[in-house]
């Protein structure tokens, strides 16, 4: 069964898996294979800090789905991102310190450019045996206050865009930054904000709000859906009006509300009744840490309108903030036991029933990939020998990355991953 949008966006039929085979053991309650154990695509620019978090001279440490990476601000201000080990004896590179444009370990002083080649290892004498590879470097873009890397295949970096985000930089936007670690597989963020069904959650903030859904599509990698928002009395809290653009320029009235995953990220947008421009917009990625990808970290972009009245949302800001983390804290309360209970069951026993959300798991699945294990990762086990010994240079394993002799500079760029 399937439903024809307006744009004719056609919805997929809950329940039919894509037409893939499931895993052996890892089905979820509907028989499908467990979105809890589909990681998130590499082949994507994902943002792992916030601009400045990176500061110039400084490194900082971050991670993609277990992949440890150090990021560091070079004097020149370009930020680079390397594998976080030293290829001598494995310390973390981003326990290192800056020197003008290349990053060298607290432990041995061996220096890496940006391209994760050696640059330098202080007590080698020639002679003396050949040093090992570098590390892989990853590409790495800065925006919207951001640094995002390209944890997946180099090759296609170039032709990735990256996410839009057009309202930030507007004169007449202002913009909010997070950045919150939350305990939980990504799919459940994912889910949290696309079904509006759960606003009893947040009735301490918002009172009796009461969504309606208005209509919603699917495609191959997105999902969009609109909700008529009406607000039924009780205690609301202040933030939330003013981020509705009430009491700053606006009065109380119903409200529609348009979310859309576009995989693997997430955007909102809240139009008041009768207005031209939303008031206010989300751009919100989330982000796997570990191996097994049961840590996320949310990056969330909230830009919102200024009013008529010059200097009034400066004055309303920190009203706002106070509301925003309140929901995402009671957000984070309910995915992270969502999250406990699939780590108690060992498998996903949600009986869905709001076709919504099927959809959006059909997407994530879809466009995801397997977890692999820890002990698979690159470093662990002798996959990343063997590509090396085929001469893969295209997996991103450092050591694929051609040998040097004892004493020399690297130079010219590195191949491909």
């Amino acid at each position: 069964m399937t439903e024809t949008g307006s744009e004719g966006a056609t919805t997929v039929a809950a329940g039919n898996g894509g037409g893939r085979p499931a895993e052996h053991g890892h089905l979820d309650a509907m028989g499908l294979r467990d979105l809890r154990r589909v990681g998130l695509n590499p082949d994507f620019w994902h943002p792992v800090a916030v601009s400045g978090s990176v500061r110039r001279g400084k490194a900082f440490a971050t991670a993609f789905a277990g992949q440890r990476i150090a990021l560091y601000r070079a004097q020149s201000g370009t930020v680079h991102a390397l594998e976080d080990r030293c290829a001598h004896r494995q310390v973390p590179l981003s326990m290192g310190v800056v020197e003008g444009e290349v990053l060298r370990c607290c432990y041995h002083a061996w220096a890496y450019r940006g391209d994760g080649r050696i640059s330098q290892i202080p007590y080698l004498s020639k002679g003396d045996g050949r040093p090992p590879r570098g590390v892989r470097a990853y590409p790495v873009r800065e925006a919207y206050g951001l640094v995002f890397v390209f944890p997946g295949d180099p090759a296609k970096a170039a032709a990735t865009a990256l996410p839009e985000v057009p309202l930030f930089g507007s004169p007449r936007h202002k913009t909010m930054t997070f950045s919150r670690v939350v305990r939980c597989h990504y799919s459940f963020m994912h889910e949290n904000l696309l079904d509006m069904n759960h606003q009893f959650l947040h009735r301490g903030v918002v009172g009796r709000l009461q969504p309606k859904l208005l209509g919603h599509e699917t495609r191959a990698s997105s999902v969009e859906a609109r909700y008529l928002f009406t607000h039924g009395g009780g205690k609301r809290n202040r933030g939330a009006a003013l981020l509705a653009a009430e009491g700053i320029g606006g009065g109380d009235s119903a409200d529609v509300m348009t979310i859309r995953t576009e995989y693997p990220h997430q955007r909102l947008e809240l139009v008041p009744e009768n207005a031209e421009r939303p008031a206010f917009s989300l751009w919100v990625a989330y982000v796997p840490e570990d191996a097994e990808q049961r840590t996320c970290h949310a990056y969330g972009l909230l830009t919102i309108e200024k009013p008529r009245i010059p200097g009034a949302l400066q004055l309303a800001w920190p009203l706002i903030r106070r509301f925003t983390e309140r929901v995402f804290a009671e957000d984070r309360t309910a995915v992270e036991a969502e999250q406990r209970a699939w780590d108690e069951q060992g498998r996903d026993l949600n009986h869905e029933v709001f076709p919504l959300i099927m959809n959006v798991r059909e997407v994530l699945r879809s466009n995801g990939v397997p977890i692999r294990p820890q002990a698979a990762l690159c470093g662990t086990d002798r996959a990343c020998g063997d590509a090396a010994d085929a001469g893969a240079a295209s997996t991103g394993c450092p050591s694929a990355a051609p040998e040097v002799p004892a004493g020399q500079v690297l130079a010219s760029p590195p191949p491909a991953g």
